[in-house]
């Protein structure tokens, strides 16, 4: 699917990016792979790992979504567009609200244009469960974004650029990540947690780029993807980093959900049910001709897809391994 494609990844050195540019340099011959993003710093310490001598394919491209311009230049020849870029920390984005609509929404607005404009054959989109009934900025801009890159089927002919989005939750490890304080403060024998009902759907960053390249096989445009995947209950994770540690209820804080939903009742009867994944139709397209097709399935009136009745559990033992497994040297 990747070979001999040129491929650019916007937000490139960021977890998502820099899992997705290993991946495909090891499963793929890619003509291009492009690392498109605005900090020379972690371009240069990517660049160390990912060398231009070992890997030819390679491209470095200095630029902002925010530049419409700098992506028109940078998507010349361009096939394959992941839209990874985003202000993305919750508490980030509400003390800075303007700089999370510039990144996020207007960002979004130059992806697609920029892909329309250069004849991008497929530009798929991340996006968050927090885009579903959001009660924080970052979710109302990611919210906002998904509409925007469906829309931009509406202004493509037949043979240009399609646009579809994969949405799914909190990536275990990722920047910003509860994980790492965890691990930090059990030394103190307290850890924070802000409720002890909070849940949230969990997946690793390995599952989440496999779904990605799924997805882009997959789409005809206009789809929203959303992986079948596990929940976790916050105080599990906390137990399983240190169990003899007393928790400290701190509270949610502003914008947080005690749950988490990625299937809202309002798109459930777009919506087909696949054997390992969801994918929400754009309104006005007959699902009848997907019903059967790979087993998609239609969901019962009324469907939600929430973290606290999600039917799969990830156990604190579950956890442990998985914590293991991303930070090796941590002692637990």
């Amino acid at each position: 699917m990747l070979n001999d494609k040129s491929i650019l990844v916007t937000g490139g050195t960021g977890s998502f990016g820099t899992e997705f540019i290993r991946t495909t340099l090891r499963s793929y011959k890619p003509k291009r792979l492009i690392v498109f993003s605005r900090d020379e710093l972690k371009q240069y310490e990517m660049s160390q790992v990912f060398s231009v001598q070992e890997h030819p394919c390679m491209r470095y491209f200095i630029g902002d979504v925010r530049d419409a311009d700098r992506l028109r230049r940078a998507l010349r020849g361009v096939d394959i567009v992941v839209h990874a870029a985003a202000l993305k920390q919750v508490p980030t984005a509400e003390y800075n609200p303007a700089e999370a609509v510039k990144t996020n929404i207007q960002g979004a607005v130059n992806v697609v244009d920029a892909c329309l404009d250069c004849g991008v054959s497929k530009c798929i989109a991340l996006s968050t469960d927090k885009a579903v009934n959001p009660i924080n900025l970052y979710g109302a801009t990611k919210l906002c974004s998904d509409k925007l890159f469906i829309a931009g089927n509406s202004y493509s002919s037949a043979d240009q650029t399609v646009f579809s989005i994969v949405r799914y939750g909190n990536v275990m490890g990722s920047r910003g990540s509860v994980i790492p304080l965890f691990l930090k403060l059990r030394g103190t024998g307290r850890l924070p947690v802000t409720d002890l009902e909070m849940t949230r759907f969990w997946l690793e960053i390995t599952d989440g780029i496999q779904f990605v390249l799924k997805s882009l096989s997959m789409m005809e445009g206009g789809e929203i993807f959303i992986p079948k995947i596990p929940s976790m209950r916050v105080v599990d994770l906390a137990k399983a980093i240190c169990p003899e540690c007393e928790l400290d209820v701190v509270g949610v804080r502003p914008g947080e959900k005690i749950h988490e939903i990625m299937i809202p009742d309002a798109e459930s009867r777009n919506t087909l049910e696949y054997d390992t994944h969801y994918a929400i139709y754009p309104i006005g397209r007959n699902l009848d001709r997907f019903v059967g097709k790979d087993k998609g399935k239609r969901l019962p009136e009324g469907f939600e897809y929430r973290s606290n009745t999600n039917t799969w559990w990830i156990s604190k033992d579950q956890l442990r391994e998985c914590v293991k497994k991303l930070f090796p040297t941590a002692d637990i």
